[in-house]
């Protein structure tokens, strides 16, 4: 790769940025939240954290493994939901 070609130095005007008000800010792009999709909203500040991970190794069949890579980013995290799933449904009481 030619690093000739990218910059390290920011094109961005900052202090153009820093000098803007609410009112200069394009959300043009940005979808409008909902009061659905604020309800839904999770805010960590001041919660309990999220409970640590533990890395491992673990053997899947290879079938498995790309049938919930297929749907991209966060795969692991969907079998770890999946995985919890099953372990709440089997919980005994």
């Amino acid at each position: 790769m030619n690093n000739d070609t990218t910059s390290l130095n920011s094109q961005t005007d900052w202090s153009h940025i820093d000098n803007m008000t609410d009112a200069e800010i394009d959300f043009s792009d940005c979808p409008e939240i909902t009061p659905d999709m604020f309800a839904k909203a999770i805010v960590r500040k001041g919660l309990k954290p999220v409970s640590n991970k533990t890395q491992l190794t673990l053997r899947l069949d290879t079938d498995v493994l790309n049938w919930f890579k297929a749907d991209g980013h966060g795969y692991q995290t969907r079998i770890n939901a999946l995985l919890r799933a099953y372990m709440e449904a089997h919980k005994s009481s």
